[in-house]
């Protein structure tokens, strides 16, 4: 016999004020956190889904029904809460919709594996059977997708159709034909390209959501410097990231001994004098338009104006990379080497006004891919809302440019895999083929969830959604306008292959490493110093 157990003194190898949870306790908590993040946003979930206010510390409020931008502000304890969170914030990066899809699905896995350890059902095999399910799901999948991509019209025509259903569940649902059209226009301009900073998206608020548009050129929302002309043609543009505050003779920041003024206007004269030589490099570029992304202070201003050289200061901090790219140009930070650089052009750049603001528009770019969406609305808050609902639109869209494939949306792909499933779990011996029908329930809930929060009946259009599945009307899905069953080809209900793809397969593996989990340990908290 052990001396603890002689001495009846558990042994605690933790340090102090460090706990665990063991067995079906760690499961318990696991699967409680996870479900109760999955239970916060499901009511998002659809053409009908609710908002979520969330008031931050800092007094700032954000009006939101997307999955991704709310779990990503709120705090959660819970492991298990947090792997929810990180995979709608991997759906957001990867896909850029489905984020609140992935997440209540996962939790609707992990709500039916909690029936079955409650019958005793060990976790791994319900992950075996559970891989078995979504290898079944994803070639359904797979086999329902079509591809248009060789008829042009027709491929436009889906895209116009994912992008109306991507916005039918956002605040733009209303102008959902209008911001479809402006997403798609813009998304084939990048010529199958993935990357959307060539889209610049600019609030600007007053007027209403319909009065929003898309310029082919590029829009910065600076002015143009004082005593400069407000149009120039054939624009040859230099980015630049450089001081130019000398003016303001940093030396007075600085603790200096001397004898008399004289001195001191000494060395701002001599301040000068380098400024101008700066000034003067830069005009030996050949450039015609500055883009400076720090200030420039008023000396510098007056020196460029000399050299016929018109100056835009401040532009765009964080998106000055996206300005050069859209011109056809780098940032620039020494100007030893001329030669070296390539400078952006642009056939005009002019002041223009949209509402009581003026900004800079730059048509005729180099590269001929860029473009700017300019979003109206009543407020900053509908403006967020908007932006990020216009986002999710063009990240799926470019993502289906390079993936083809699309399938019928409306609850259609989830019922279709759910009975796959279904079909193969009757076929397959074991307990794995109990893990596999609750896979396919987990499935069927998502469109139960949708018709949930469109106030109608959710058993009993589910029931007949899942009848017309099994009699073979394979385009069958819910259609929620008059809360009833309708035909998703007809309807023109779409979505990309990619985000069903990616929602069924991240879901399943979230779910997956949080069931294979039976012990929990919490560190102690960090003493203050």
């Amino acid at each position: 016999m052990s001396q603890a157990a002689e001495y009846g003194n558990p042994v605690n190898v933790l340090g102090a004020e460090a706990y665990e949870d063991r067995g079906s306790r760690a499961k318990l908590s696991n699967i409680i956190g996870a479900t109760a993040v999955a239970d916060l946003v499901k009511t998002t979930l659809g053409p009908k889904g609710m908002d979520k206010i969330l008031h931050a510390s800092d007094g700032s409020v954000t009006v939101t029904n997307d999955g991704a931008t709310i779990l990503s502000k709120i705090y959660v304890d819970n492991p298990a809460a947090k792997i929810l969170v990180d995979i709608s914030k991997g759906q957001d990066a990867e896909v850029g919709d489905g984020t609140t899809s992935v997440c209540v699905l996962a939790g609707e896995l992990l709500r039916e594996a909690e029936k079955l350890l409650d019958q005793d059902i060990h976790p791994q095999t319900i992950v075996e059977g559970w891989r078995l399910a979504s290898a079944v799901a994803l070639e359904t999948l797979e086999k329902s997708a079509m591809d248009h991509a060789d008829d042009k019209v027709a491929f436009r025509e889906d895209l116009l159709n994912i992008a109306r259903t991507t916005l039918s569940s956002k605040v733009l649902q209303n102008d959902r034909e209008h911001f479809a059209t402006l997403a798609v226009d813009a998304v084939l301009r990048l010529g199958g390209s993935v990357n959307l900073e060539s889209i610049h998206v600019i609030q600007k608020a007053g007027g209403s959501l319909s009065d929003s548009f898309l310029d082919d050129g590029y829009i910065l929302d600076k002015k143009i410097g004082i005593g400069q002309p407000k149009c120039v043609k054939d624009a040859k543009v230099l980015v630049a990231n450089t001081a130019m505050d000398v003016d303001k003779i940093k030396i007075y920041g600085a603790r200096v001994r001397t004898s008399s003024y004289q001195t001191v206007a000494d060395i701002a004269e001599a301040e000068k004098i380098r400024m101008a030589e700066k000034v003067e490099k830069i005009a030996s570029y050949g450039c015609n338009v500055f883009i400076n992304r720090q200030l420039i202070y008023d000396y510098p201003e007056q020196l460029f104006s000399k050299n016929g050289v018109i100056s835009i200061e401040h532009a765009d901090f964080e998106g000055v990379e996206r300005l050069a790219l859209a011109l056809g140009t780098e940032v620039v930070s020494t100007f030893d080497d001329p030669e070296s650089v390539k400078l952006g052009h642009c056939d005009v750049l002019e002041e223009m006004m949209i509402g009581e603001d003026t900004l800079i528009r730059m048509s005729g770019l180099a590269g001929g891919k860029a473009c700017s969406i300019i979003l109206r609305g009543s407020s900053d808050h509908v403006l967020g809302e908007a932006e990020r609902s216009l986002h999710d639109a063009l990240a799926v869209l470019s993502q289906t440019v390079v993936e083809h494939r699309t399938v019928y949306g409306g609850g259609c792909a989830e019922m279709m895999m759910a009975c796959a499933v279904e079909k193969a779990a009757m076929e397959t011996p074991g307990k794995k083929s109990l893990a596999m029908e609750s896979f396919a329930h987990a499935l069927r809930a998502l469109p139960m969830i949708i018709a949930e929060n469109g106030g109608y009946d959710a058993n009993e259009l589910i029931t007949q959604l899942r009848a017309a599945h099994s009699t073979g009307a394979s385009t069958a899905c819910l259609e929620m306008t008059a809360g009833g069953i309708g035909d998703a080809k007809e309807l023109g209900i779409l979505e990309s292959l990619k985000v069903k793809w990616h929602v069924v397969s991240a879901a399943t593996e979230a779910a997956e490493m949080i069931v294979r989990v039976d012990d929990s340990i919490h560190c102690a908290p960090r003493k203050r110093q």
